[in-house]
């Protein structure tokens, strides 16, 4: 079976010649939408955990993390390489001096080959953008910016705290620079229609973005979406309904940009729903059964 998607690990092996694994890491930094710069509320989707591993909160240090998990990525798939990636809350959120001192303490060890900083777009300026340039000589250097959706009506409903032309100003920002971007995006989000989210797709594929990494919407604990979900007000994607969305998806984007992932991986122990999410497997192969049995592929109607 062919990839029918251009997929970061192939595009990471081509780059490197070798296995290269990212390395999640928590730098215990805030966001704005849940310390009252925006709001204390969050997205509606999001807990006060967020996409945290715990790990700042536990007392382990960058590189620590970093060690940690360089073992059980060499041990498990071989890797030979690694990238830093900043992935829980607001990687830009804190004083420049304080980045440098956490992304240089991260490049440090020993076999990192880039570095990936996920945040949000209203949350970078010339300083910390001019800071992540500065490490492209050495490193591949990628910003992950927090999109969902291109709808700022959809932005608004669920409380993202800024609309779509924060998102065209940083990627602006950064590709000025050099600095690949990946735009996170949502599918399922309350309201929106299977053609709206065609539409970021094609809004997207339009852009001067690298990289797309497709989420699923599910439901954890001790959110406002959990609230919504119980009272009926929100109804989960079922699994075939996401597995055909995403392959919909696929198809309006450029076939150059690079796919960083294809659903979510919950905590198990914080799902509510819907169930099949802990599937993770399941589910891409699914996708890639879809695409292979519909002869769809990446790029086929960008």
């Amino acid at each position: 079976m062919k990839n029918r998607y251009t997929d970061l690990n192939t595009y990471l092996r081509g780059l490197f010649g070798c296995r290269v694994q990212k390395i999640t890491i928590d730098a215990g930094l805030g966001c704005p939408n849940r310390d009252g710069t925006l709001s204390r509320a969050g997205c509606v989707y999001c807990n006060q955990k967020g996409s945290g591993t715990g790990a700042a909160a536990q007392g382990k240090s960058i590189t620590q993390q970093a060690e940690q998990a360089k073992h059980a990525l060499t041990r498990r798939y071989k890797a030979k390489k690694f990238i830093a990636y900043f992935q829980s809350y607001t990687n830009t959120y804190a004083p420049t001096s304080r980045l440098k001192q956490l992304y240089d303490e991260a490049l440090d060890v020993e076999n990192m080959a880039g570095l990936f900083v996920g945040t949000r777009p209203d949350c970078v300026n010339d300083e910390n953008l001019d800071l992540l340039a500065s490490y492209q000589d050495q490193y591949l250097v990628w910003v992950e910016y927090g999109l969902q959706s291109v709808h700022d009506a959809t932005l608004a409903r669920i409380n993202r705290g800024h609309d779509f032309a924060a998102f065209e100003n940083a990627v602006h920002a950064a590709r000025k620079r050099g600095i690949h971007v990946c735009a996170h995006v949502i599918l399922g989000l309350p309201g929106e229609s299977e053609k709206q989210m065609m539409k970021t797709a094609k809004t997207l594929s339009d852009m001067d973005i690298n990289g797309v990494k497709i989420h699923l919407l599910y439901v954890v604990k001790n959110t406002m979406l959990h609230q919504w979900f119980d009272n009926g007000r929100y109804t989960c994607l079922d699994q075939d309904q996401y597995v055909n969305l995403t392959c919909a998806f696929l198809t309006h984007l450029r076939d150059d940009i690079i796919i960083s992932r294809l659903t979510g991986d919950p905590h198990r122990k914080e799902l509510i729903a819907p169930a099949w999410a802990v599937n993770k497997t399941q589910t891409l192969n699914q996708i890639r059964n879809t695409l292979e049995q519909q002869n769809l592929y990446q790029g086929m109607h960008a």
